[in-house]
């Protein structure tokens, strides 16, 4: 009997699992999602999260504890350069799956499996602290001649955009009576019924 024992196998003996799963997750972190099984998104979830945990402090043996689960140096890296201080604050919950649907081939439950903090879609491409330092002003007067400053500052910016094309598009040469311009494409017979 197996009570209790609840520990997906992925159908794989140990070694070829935690190869499995290191590179699932060394990919996770260098691209920031991968799309795979849910099955297999809940093995990384469990396999990554504790690694994220672990990135937070930023030690010699943190980073040897991790590189032995990932065994590869640009994921580890990335780890502690890039995700680690963006989700400093956060206390768990590091990554999310999205369920994508079925594959064609067998049915599988396919998902998408990606850092929380590094969605622009969800975030809105503000980070937590940039959005606690840009708070909304109370008043309505102040924010009307915020919007009215932001407005004058994008029609700058049109203006600038509209002038740009017209001066760096190079003038074309005049074409002498009775000549064909050089860029005209020769005709062909080709396809024409004869």
């Amino acid at each position: 009997m197996r009570h209790n024992k609840n520990f997906n196998h992925l159908g794989r003996q140990a070694g070829h699992r935690k190869a499995m799963l290191s590179n699932m997750a060394s990919s996770l972190i260098l691209h920031k999602r991968i799309e795979t099984t849910l099955a297999k998104a809940k093995a990384v979830q469990r396999f990554i999260e504790p690694l994220v945990t672990r990135s937070k402090e930023d030690t010699t043996h943190s980073r040897r504890v991790v590189f032995s689960y990932l065994k590869q140096k640009e994921a580890v890296t990335e780890l502690f350069r890039t995700i680690a201080p963006k989700i400093a604050e956060r206390p768990g919950g590091y990554t999310r799956i999205l369920k994508t649907g079925f594959r064609l081939g067998d049915g599988a439950e396919m998902c998408i499996i990606e850092f929380v903090d590094f969605n622009e879609a969800y975030t809105l491409g503000v980070t937590p602290s940039a959005a606690a330092v840009e708070a909304k002003p109370k008043t309505r007067r102040s924010r009307s001649k915020k919007a009215s400053t932001d407005a004058v500052e994008d029609a700058a910016v049109v203006a600038e955009k509209k002038a740009a094309p017209k001066a760096a598009a190079p003038k074309a040469p005049k074409a002498v009576k009775g000549t064909a311009p050089k860029a005209a494409a020769k005709k062909t017979n080709v396809g024409k019924k004869m």
